[in-house]
């Protein structure tokens, strides 16, 4: 059965950084395609960032490009979202999830499975 846990949310101020991390088990991590999630209170899930099985290829919403970085390390079975120049827009539940197919989309309904989030809040 695969189980996602993310972590490394929390408060953090305007400007700041966090990294958050994804744990996965239960599967063959190496084959996923891995992207990370945000839900604002009020908001629809958006699509935040996606890294290929390899890590050959990410891509990014347009609000975070260029202050967020996706990464993964397959030996541990991990995916990394590193959070630079923090703003308060960016306060979310932020989600990672795994795609089984080789195909990286900023959709969720692609999205096989799911983590249960971790709360990440930008104060001003």
């Amino acid at each position: 059965q695969v189980q996602l846990v993310e972590s490394g949310g929390g408060l953090v101020q305007a400007g700041g950084s966090l990294r958050l991390s994804c744990a996965a088990s239960g599967g063959t991590f190496s084959s996923w395609v891995m992207g990370w999630f945000r839900q604002a209170p009020g908001k629809e899930r958006e699509f935040v960032a996606a890294i290929s099985w390899n890590g050959g290829r990410t891509t990014y919403a347009d609000s975070v490009k260029g202050r967020f970085t996706i990464s993964r390390d397959n030996a541990k079975n991990r995916v990394y979202l590193q959070m630079n120049s923090l703003k308060p827009e960016d306060t979310a539940v932020y989600y990672c999830a795994a795609e089984l197919r080789p195909v990286i989309t900023t959709r969720p309904s692609f999205y096989d499975y799911w983590g249960q989030g971790t709360q990440v809040t930008v104060s001003s």
